[in-house]
């Protein structure tokens, strides 16, 4: 696989939308695996990365991806993707997430959904439909859902955001 340093610098891209698509990528990328708080770092890790990059790129960027700033645990201020589809949050999904979940845990980057007998097909459902990025896929039995996301700090986020819907906390997901 070609890595995206590579191919901004050695792949005959023009600007345009294959240098955006890619910068864009790496964007999302960056503000997912560590705390970017300015745009003057964010244009520096992107020129490390190999692209040209001036302030009003940035901005658009920022505006094209719906970023936004959130205040962390530890007071920094940090880019976000705003979820503006507010995660499709039908009373029907929620209600059967309410109704059919009993517990969870994780094992790295798999979380186990325990149900109630019969419910794990319709809990894993409805968690397929509210679409969660971090879910890759999921597997249901009777009593037992296998969900798989990307990371292990995806797992985390995951829990958390079922454990705010399962106890009436969504709207701030």
């Amino acid at each position: 696989m070609i890595s995206l340093k590579f191919c901004v610098k050695n792949c005959n891209l023009k600007e345009g939308v294959n240098v955006k698509i890619a910068r864009q990528t790496k964007i999302r990328q960056l503000i997912s695996e560590r705390i970017v708080e300015t745009q003057d770092e964010l244009a520096n890790l992107l020129t490390e990365d190999g692209f040209e990059v001036t302030q009003a790129t940035i901005s658009r960027d920022i505006r094209d991806l719906k970023l936004t700033k959130i205040t962390t645990s530890d007071g920094r201020q940090k880019y976000i993707v705003l979820q503006n589809k507010v995660i499709n949050l039908n009373e029907k999904y929620i209600r059967v997430l309410q109704d059919g979940f009993v517990d969870m845990d994780r094992a790295m980057n798999t979380i186990v959904i325990k149900t109630l007998a019969g419910m794990a097909n319709a809990v894993a459902a409805a968690i397929d439909a509210i679409e969660f990025d971090e879910v890759i896929g999921s597997i249901a039995g009777d009593d037992t859902i296998f969900c798989v996301v990307r990371t292990e700090k995806d797992a985390v986020s995951m829990m958390e955001k079922l454990s705010k819907i399962i106890n009436n906390h969504f709207k701030n997901i």
